[in-house]
């Protein structure tokens, strides 16, 4: 199983936490409200801990349960306590209307981690396209982008800890167009599904 921490203190946090734990990784939390951080590890039970805000993490894939224009910025601020890590970016950077993305270009909230990132940590984009409620009650199958073949052999050996499927998706460049699968969804939500009890995913056809 994995070392993960957990950088974020919301319900995406909490729900991979969960998970985390049930699929037994070693979880740690970390937050700027440190007396959130340590009600959601006592929450979560598993022998989960918590860290300092800013400080080195123990887990070895670092998981960036935070909003977007968060993400950046808290990478910078960790700065080379990140060295060597396996980074997660689960984030989404809407537009004010959740029909497109922040971006100029071309690129993702991903790629700036990359570019934010220490050297030697290896950046992976995951979790983006599935909503919250989902990834707690159901299996849906977790796309994954990055360049970095190692860092993502280690989100895949997390991912299915959990019991779901990792599918990859290439590089990190892909992390754009994840993105805009996390617009779509939201654009399904909103109008052909008519709510959010659903996921993206892959069928195969048999032969």
């Amino acid at each position: 199983m994995s070392s993960i921490t957990i950088i974020g203190t919301g319900n995406m946090a909490r729900t991979l936490g969960a998970r985390a734990v049930a699929g037994g990784n070693t979880v740690e939390v970390m937050g700027r409200d440190q007396a959130k951080a340590d009600a959601l590890a006592k929450a979560l039970g598993g022998g989960a801990t918590t860290g300092r805000w800013g400080t080195a993490p123990a887990g070895d894939v670092v998981i960036l349960a935070l909003l977007h224009e968060g993400v950046v910025p808290a990478v910078a601020q960790y700065g080379d306590a990140l060295a060597g890590k396996v980074i997660v970016d689960i984030s989404n950077s809407f537009n004010a209307t959740f029909d497109g993305l922040n971006h100029r270009g071309e690129t993702s909230t991903a790629q700036e981690v990359a570019e934010a990132a220490p050297a030697g940590a290896g950046v992976v984009k995951a979790f983006n396209t599935i909503f919250r409620h989902v990834l707690e009650q159901g299996r849906p199958d977790v796309f994954i982008a990055g360049d970095d073949a190692r860092a993502k052999a280690r989100v895949e050996t997390f991912v299915e800890s959990l019991g779901l499927r990792p599918l990859d998706v290439g590089g990190l460049k892909m992390a754009h167009w994840l993105e805009g699968a996390g617009a779509l969804t939201m654009g399904l939500a909103n109008h052909g599904v008519g709510n959010f009890d659903f996921s993206l995913g892959v069928t195969e056809l048999p032969g």
